[in-house]
């Protein structure tokens, strides 16, 4: 009774044992109550502040440390932060670790256990692509079926059902489930993420569009054809490296090489942007021409993993092709928009028709209305992006749209003074909780991991 059946869906990984002692002990003093979740994310918030201030005062850049108090704190070590606050819905109740007779549950039609199960009633994993016996074979001749393995498909030329991400060629009927099924928690949890994950992806689009706002197209003019071949290489270089150390390691190519390969190719726009702010370079003719190969980086990345996942099921040509192109002539339009359109029609129509408040108001009836327009821009172009690709495209695009109305960056100061503290506390919430908590400490403090660098 004591030991719980393979079938039933483990509860999540508990805290660190001091962690549950000193809570059982405040207990029992004062009762259960939410007073102790809410102290410990009280503390490890002010945890993330001070090393935010502790960077500041060292003249370097506060995201390394943001992160390794976010690891330190976190879950995976101490266990300030209780795990149920940091994993999403799916990842707590379903649970993919298959049991040790995977192979006899299957064979003999037994429940597979609710995650496992689930995948099996889709269509991610069909059995007459892994095994040749029929229904005929299996009724004329049961008993070699209970003592044979199946024999495995080698051609997988048919699968037009499978995703690449959880769905693609695998050796196994058996690994193809266990797959599939971390693939599918790990898109419902992109869908519906914890709490903190969900700060950190809001302060992320955030910062991505005031530093839109940034944007200078005159500097750009002059970076941009040098920016993009920067792009270009940052995009092609770690495909071929990525691909070449999957290779030397053991695995093949395809889709192992090309799939790692691929996801090193974005390039981490968050992290740039913050270091060129920390830095005050966002301006300068190097800072804009980051900016520059960084966007035109991740559209190729882009059209990278639209491509990845199309090689091994039907050719997504929408994701392919028409969004690609979709996308690029929306930024060419909202960039002309930019400069020929939304100052005139913000400095010239809207603002001059909007009555003034009294005299002495903290802010102007003018600066209300345009903080609503960017608010309005930003929600319509990075909906606009998110079905071509990714919401972070038009959260630029939108801050580029406010970049040229006066020479002195007016707008911009508007949406500062109404988000900054709250854009500060969510990129800090981002990097010592949305990124420490995703970091697998276990296995990147392995010994294999130092080897394999």
């Amino acid at each position: 009774l004591a030991q719980a059946s393979p079938h039933q869906p483990e509860f999540p990984p508990r805290q660190p044992l001091c962690a549950r002692r000193a809570a059982r002990y405040l207990d029992a003093m004062g009762g259960a109550s939410s007073f102790i979740a809410m102290l410990s994310i009280a503390g490890f918030l002010g945890m993330a502040w001070i090393a935010t201030k502790v960077s500041r005062l060292a003249g370097v850049s506060s995201i390394v440390l943001e992160i390794t108090t976010g690891v330190v704190f976190g879950p995976a070590m101490l266990g300030l932060v209780a795990e149920e606050y940091v994993s999403c819905q799916h990842a707590r109740h379903i649970d993919c670790t298959p049991p040790d007779n995977l192979s006899e549950l299957i064979k003999e039609g037994k429940p597979l256990g609710e995650g496992l199960g689930m995948i099996a009633n889709m269509d991610y994993c069909p059995k007459d692509q892994y095994f040749h016996h029929t229904e005929a074979d299996h009724h004329t001749d049961s008993t070699a079926a209970h003592h044979e393995e199946p024999t495995m498909v080698a051609d997988h030329s048919t699968d037009v059902h499978r995703r690449l991400s959880g769905g693609g060629s695998y050796a196994t009927y058996e690994e193809c489930l266990i797959k599939s099924c971390e693939a599918e928690v790990s898109h419902e949890c992109q869908l519906t993420p914890d709490f903190f994950t969900l700060i950190g992806h809001a302060g992320v689009a955030l910062m991505i569009f005031e530093s839109g706002m940034h944007f200078d197209f005159e500097k750009a003019g002059k970076v941009g054809p040098k920016a993009c071949i920067v792009a270009v290489f940052g995009t092609i270089t770690p495909l071929i490296t990525g691909a070449i150390l999957t290779v030397i390691y053991g695995r093949p190519l395809m889709p192992d090489g090309v799939s790692v390969g691929t996801a090193l190719a974005p390039t981490s726009v968050g992290i740039a942007l913050r270091l060129l702010g920390e830095a005050k370079v966002l301006q300068e003719d190097f800072g804009q021409a980051i900016i520059t190969a960084a966007f035109v980086d991740d559209i190729l990345s882009l059209i990278l993993f639209n491509v990845l996942f199309s090689l091994r099921g039907e050719f997504d040509l929408f994701a392919v092709v028409i969004a690609p192109i979709i996308g690029i002539a929306f930024m060419l339009i909202a960039m002309y928009g930019a400069v020929k359109f939304w100052p005139k029609f913000i400095n010239e129509f809207v603002l001059p028709r909007v009555p003034p408040k009294a005299p002495g108001a903290k802010v102007s009836s003018q600066d209300e209305v345009l903080f609503l327009m960017m608010m309005i821009v930003l929600v319509v172009y990075a909906t606009a992006t998110y079905f071509l690709g990714t919401h972070l495209w038009g959260c630029f695009i939108a801050g580029m749209s406010f970049a040229c109305l006066d020479k002195n960056h007016h707008a911009h100061h508007v949406w500062v003074k109404q988000t900054k503290r709250a854009t500060s506390w969510m990129i800090r919430i981002f990097f010592s909780a949305t990124v420490a908590f995703s970091i697998p400490v276990s296995k990147l403090l392995s010994i294999e991991a130092f080897l394999k660098g």
